[in-house]
């Protein structure tokens, strides 16, 4: 992948630690982890909020009224 290899990966690691320190690397990883979730949850093509109406004609009986 890329032509990275495991040298190249610690020297990416330690200026990463250099970088940020010790303590943010949680927040990163978390961060990273919630943004590779949602992006496979966008691209699977699903829909949060579904807005279109599964039985209109039920709904308009129920009310008693028109």
């Amino acid at each position: 992948m890329f032509g990275l290899g495991i040298p190249e990966l610690i020297i990416i690691l330690v200026l990463v630690l250099v970088v940020f320190g010790v303590g943010k690397l949680p927040e990163i990883g978390g961060g990273i982890g919630k943004a590779i979730k949602n992006f496979k949850k966008a691209s699977s093509g699903e829909d949060e909020i579904d807005v279109t109406p599964k039985n209109v004609e039920n709904k308009k009986g129920e009310g008693g009224k028109g």
